[in-house]
């Protein structure tokens, strides 16, 4: 776990950053003058089908959201339940409103992965291992987390800096403002590097902690948008020359983009909740049971696909695949193979990407990949 206190007073001081002009370049300026499309359900077609849901069938939609998979689970067969986990009150909110709509056979449940256990075991009948037939993930923010300026998750809206997908549901938890108000300048390179797969951590981590430490506490998403923008700047031509850079799909992003995806996997924990996520459903689903993953960026789908190839130690996803761990190590092709046994039989040789209409109706669906695999004895 990366350690978080109080920054140490530095002795080299840096020029001030004018933060009113760093506002104003650091909001994509692409994002403004576009109208944010409605919140709408990933390969929900693909998404039934792999799931394949009979009457009198249980189901875990674990990110309920704004509720699409739920709706199209229940309405696929008339006898479904489906037990409706999410962490954001918002969107258990949403589940409680929707359950009114499907009386006894949809039942929201509020709280993280994590907490599924203790929370199943409040509910009557449902806290058994291998009881269910089909678990769903779709991992990431929903849009409404997105679009809700006052939730900080987006570098579109200026707002304060929160990113808690629990809200103040979890006193204990840090928002991102008070991260990046405690944190030391290795561990927020670290973080950068590791969640946000930012080639310039390192850069990026000094120039936030020096501003941090010269002229205010960072507390808003323009604030810190900004000072990625200015900090990455530095030697371009042009006030805002490097301000957009491209994404892995060849799309213009915004610099802070990555350093924004990883404050908001730290805060959240949201690696660690998708392995112990993984593992319940192993727990769960009952022989033949079916496991359908949404991921958007490798961070996720590489957890989710090393718990189903088996490549996993003490039930957590192994960083690299395990016959390539150390090349120190030699074992028995046997010995190999009965260790990396999996639990699963995938539905599919690869991933399956949404269709070209999907994409051209909601863009935001454009990185999503989808695994489906069935849960062996």
């Amino acid at each position: 776990m990366l350690r978080l206190s109080l920054c140490r007073t530095r002795s080299a001081l840096v020029s001030k950053i004018d933060l009113e002009r760093c506002y104003s370049s650091g909001r994509s300026k692409a994002t403004r003058q576009k109208q944010l499309a409605p919140h709408l359900p990933v390969m929900t077609t693909e998404t039934i089908q792999f799931l394949e849901p009979k009457k009198d069938e249980v189901f875990i939609d674990m990110t309920f959201g704004a509720g699409g998979h739920t709706r199209a689970l229940l309405e696929a067969s008339p006898g479904v339940t489906v037990v409706a986990l999410d962490r954001d009150p918002h969107a258990h909110q949403l589940a409680c409103t929707m359950a009114e709509e499907y009386p006894g056979r949809l039942i929201p449940v509020l709280g993280r992965f994590s907490e599924l256990p203790s929370l199943l075991r409040t509910l009557d009948g449902y806290d058994r291992q291998r009881f269910f037939n089909g678990i769903l993930f779709d991992f990431g923010c929903s849009s409404m987390q997105f679009d809700e300026a006052s939730r900080g998750f987006s570098i579109a809206h200026d707002s304060p800096l929160d990113m808690r997908m629990d809200k103040d549901r979890c006193p204990e938890q840090l928002s991102a403002a008070e991260v990046l108000a405690r944190i030391q300048e290795q561990d927020l390179a670290r973080i950068l590097k590791v969640y946000g797969e930012e080639k310039q951590s390192k850069k990026i981590a000094r120039a936030i902690v020096n501003a941090r430490l010269t002229v205010k506490r960072i507390e808003t998403t323009a604030e810190l948008a900004s000072i990625v923008a200015h900090c990455l700047s530095q030697g371009e031509p042009g006030p805002a020359a490097f301000e957009y850079r491209q994404d892995k799909l060849r799309r213009p992003a915004h610099v802070a983009t990555k350093t924004f995806q990883a404050l908001r996997i730290f805060v959240n924990n949201e690696l660690n909740e998708i392995n112990y996520g993984m593992v319940l459903a192993k727990h769960l689903l009952r022989t033949g049971g079916k496991l359908v993953t949404i991921a958007f960026h490798s961070l996720e789908d590489t957890i989710v696909k090393r718990h189903l190839t088996g490549h996993v130690v003490d039930d957590v996803a192994s960083r690299v695949p395990l016959q390539l761990i150390s090349h120190t190590l030699a074992h028995e092709t046997d010995t190999m193979q009965e260790v990396m046994k999996p639990n699963w039989r995938q539905m599919t040789k690869h991933v399956v990407v949404p269709s070209d209409d999907e994409v051209a109706e909601n863009p935001r669906s454009r990185s999503a990949k989808l695994r489906a695999a069935v849960r062996l004895s």
